[in-house]
């Protein structure tokens, strides 16, 4: 089975995978542009969604590494024109992703004023978060199960599904922040910053209902569940265990960055969070590609087409690393209006201002990382990878956040030892990746 890796086939995968990619910081992004300019408290609104956001983002990364295990798994089935022998596999998956995420709101519901005042949040920040999470929280089962009806689509091959889906999420977001947040004068009274986390649940749900209707009608796969547990099962969920170990060291550094800015002040952590959601949407955006090469590396690796394998390397690396620079450029024309999208506060903005050609500045580098990365689950890497970054967060993001931060740098230290993480994620696997099938293409 020949794989077509022209630019063509790849932009087929990539551009609706990049679209699908974003809906979850564009979510993210409206809440933080609209609290950002609501008249009561926004300051203190926008530090509590970043806190929050922070943290949920940590649980839908870390269980949400189905995705990648699913599809790394589907994709080289396809590969090796075996689809049938794995269609039950789904879901079995989905079902203890779902448990398992019921079991995380049931425990963190409960302790949600301990688990931000851990953020170093007091005062209003603190009930804002207590107020804003006690609803966001009940969405993530929801995302959960989106993101691995998600990973099965990919794993066939299709992006362009997963993209309608996230298309609708993030529009209806973004209608019913509008309307919730700010009312509408005789028909909804305004909730502020309780209408933003009841409109990204109602988007959660919509995306997970659909997600069901097109997988049963686009597609052979079935979400009845069937026993025995497919023989997979054992390779998918050390998949997923050596992914929540990964992304547990991956969080651990967000924690550490979201605790130190709070730490800071209010307008340290306000500006700190609208910088965050902007590099999360850089490194969304970079996913596009990042998913292709997910998808296409699977599928080369199960049908053993080394050669192809190493060449698809070489056109995403170049693609990741020129939507980098895009997206950097963008960033610097319009430097000052992105800044007051989210935020009237001039001392936030002050802030803000200061450390985002940083963010900008990393954004080639995260280009080639997170292509690498994204190659690297699609063939199954997912040891090498936890390693790597438990090592990189332990050796170097942790001990330069203490060193740069008792230099007083404050959101420099943050951001500068960021830049520094994502270095050392990328170059070692860049590094194995070669030396691993460079002579296997020879052959």
């Amino acid at each position: 089975m020949n794989t077509n890796i022209s630019f063509k086939n790849i932009n087929k995968l990539a551009i609706p995978a990049l679209i699908a990619g974003i809906a979850e910081p564009v979510l993210s992004i409206t809440d933080t542009a609209i609290i950002g300019n609501i008249d009561i408290n926004a300051t203190e609104s926008l530090a509590a969604v970043g806190i929050v956001g922070a943290f949920i983002s940590m649980l839908v990364w870390v269980f949400g590494q189905v995705r990648s295990a699913i599809s790394s798994i589907i994709s080289q089935y396809v590969g090796a024109n075996k689809l049938d022998e794995v269609k039950n596999l789904p879901a079995q998956a989905i079902t203890i992703v779902v448990l398992g995420s019921l079991l995380v709101l049931a425990i963190s519901f409960p302790f949600s004023r301990k688990i931000f005042a851990f953020y170093n949040a007091s005062g209003e920040i603190l009930e804002y978060c207590i107020t804003y999470f006690n609803i966001r929280i009940f969405g993530f089962p929801f995302s959960l199960f989106v993101f691995a009806i998600f990973g099965t689509f990919r794993g066939l091959q299709n992006t362009f599904y997963p993209m309608i889906i996230a298309i609708i999420g993030a529009s209806l977001n973004i209608v019913l922040d509008i309307i919730l947040v700010y009312g509408i004068e005789g028909y909804i009274p305004a909730m502020d910053i309780k209408g933003a986390a009841y409109a990204s649940v109602i988007a959660q749900i919509t995306m997970a209902i659909i997600s069901v209707v097109l997988l049963l009608k686009k597609t052979k796969i079935s979400l009845k569940i069937s026993f025995p547990f497919h023989p997979e099962i054992k390779r998918l969920l050390g998949m997923m265990g050596n992914l929540f170990i990964r992304t547990i060291a991956l969080n651990t550094a967000l924690y550490f960055a979201t605790s130190y800015a709070t730490s800071y002040g209010k307008e340290y952590i306000a500006a700190y969070t609208i910088g965050l959601n902007l590099w999360l949407l850089g490194a969304f955006s970079i996913d596009g590609y990042s998913s292709a090469g997910n998808i296409l590396s699977g599928k080369l690796l199960g049908a053993k087409d080394y050669k192809t394998l190493l060449k698809l390397s070489n056109k995403l690396i170049f693609y990741g690393f020129l939507t980098g620079v895009v997206m950097a450029f963008i960033g610097f024309v319009f430097y000052e209006p992105i800044g007051r999208i989210f935020t009237k506060d001039n001392l936030v903005l002050d802030q803000f201002y200061m450390t985002f050609w940083l963010i900008l500045a990393m954004q080639p580098i995260c280009g080639i990382t997170y292509i690498l990365d994204g190659m690297f689950k699609g063939m199954g890497e997912m040891k090498f990878l936890r390693n790597l970054l438990i090592a990189s967060t332990g050796l170097v993001f942790i001990p330069s956040l203490l060193f740069f931060d008792s230099l007083d740098l404050k959101l420099y230290a943050i951001w500068i030892t960021f830049v520094l993480w994502m270095i050392i994620r990328g170059l070692p696997i860049f590094i194995k990746f070669r030396n691993k099938f460079l002579p296997l293409a020879e052959k």
